[in-house]
């Protein structure tokens, strides 16, 4: 699989083990769930299955499920549908971006056409609705306002900022929805249905939050900054579709003359490939690369500064580690 889970250094022995297990059997029941009774939407939906992925949502809801007294077969079914959405989104965005690389393999939609990919990323959809009904009501209705999360985040930044305003505040919004949002709620899960204590659970879910805005932050940084063999997918993919993200809403901010052409290259898509490559490598070295990784450090400290109101034990110190890897990511 490309795409290695993400490493957390320094875990505890004991978690590490039971975190390997719990994962194996996640990936064991993300593979049987998808089975249906058609071959074409079963061989759709396991091609990004197969590709891997760092499985930072069923990690989260894992780690979380620690946090309280009860454990069994409904934290692996919420890890599982956690990663269902996030697949079944992964679909749609590859729809809209028009990409061609996700995960290190050919897009679903390069391979079968844009309308076979939606339609894999609704079935992905119904299959978590399904699962999660095994659960219970409470867990549907949480994913079901996670959903309405996801699609006001797509919506929000299909439409783009209104002309008053600020592209940042804009941006932040859209990255907490469309991102930040499945995060939280695959922290919320594991502890939640771990019964665990109410005041822990809301703080991870707040620390969820946190980590996701950080992951979209990180994950635009190397948008920019990595060559696809390091990212697995096609960088400059938000350039190439005048998608405004952290880095390009920073160097637009910037008040150097010596920017002026910059701007102006970057108020809307670029379509010829000469010019996006001469682009990327201009980015690479601006300020605003600068700038983003401050923000995506102050990110993960607030994040870290959550992690003191859990009790000190390997979990805690597994979510810290948590942060350190998302973080290294843009490294």
């Amino acid at each position: 699989m490309s795409n290695p889970q993400l490493a957390i250094e320094g875990l505890d022995p004991l978690l590490a083990a039971d975190l390997a297990q719990g994962l194996a059997q996640v990936e064991e029941l993300l593979s049987t769930h998808i089975e249906g009774d058609y071959p074409l939407v079963e061989e759709t939906s396991r091609h990004l299955v197969l590709a891997g992925g760092k499985r930072l949502r069923p990690l989260l809801v894992l780690l979380t499920s620690h946090l309280g007294p009860e454990r069994g077969s409904n934290i692996f079914k919420a890890a599982v549908a956690c990663e269902l959405t996030h697949l079944g989104t992964l679909y749609h965005d590859d729809v809209m971006d028009e990409a061609a690389l996700r995960r290190g393999v050919t897009s679903a939609n390069y391979r079968w056409g844009n309308a076979v990919a939606i339609l894999t990323g609704d079935y992905l959809f119904a299959k978590t609705s399904a699962l999660l009904a095994e659960v219970g009501p409470e867990a549907v209705l949480l994913q079901a306002l996670t959903f309405e999360r996801l699609v006001i985040g797509q919506i929000q930044e299909t439409q783009g900022p209104n002309p008053s305003q600020d592209p940042m505040d804009h941006y932040m919004k859209v990255v907490s929805n469309k991102t930040a949002s499945l995060i939280s709620t695959s922290a919320r899960f594991g502890a939640m249905l771990s019964g665990a204590d109410p005041r822990i659970t809301e703080t991870v879910t707040e620390f969820g939050e946190l980590i996701g805005t950080a992951f979209q932050l990180a994950d635009d940084i190397l948008d920019i900054a990595s060559e696809s063999a390091q990212s697995g997918k096609t960088p400059g993919t938000d350039l190439k579709e005048g998608i405004p993200t952290l880095v390009t809403i920073l160097a637009r901010a910037s008040e150097d003359p010596a920017d002026a052409d910059l701007k102006e290259i970057l108020s809307g898509p670029i379509h010829d490939e000469v010019l996006l490559q001469q682009t990327l490598i201009r980015l690479r070295s601006h300020k605003a690369m600068g700038q983003a990784r401050q923000m995506l450090d102050e990110t993960a400290a607030r994040a870290l500064t959550l992690l003191e109101d859990l009790p000190e034990n390997p979990v805690k110190q597994a979510l810290s580690g948590v942060i350190s890897a998302v973080i290294n990511r843009s490294a």
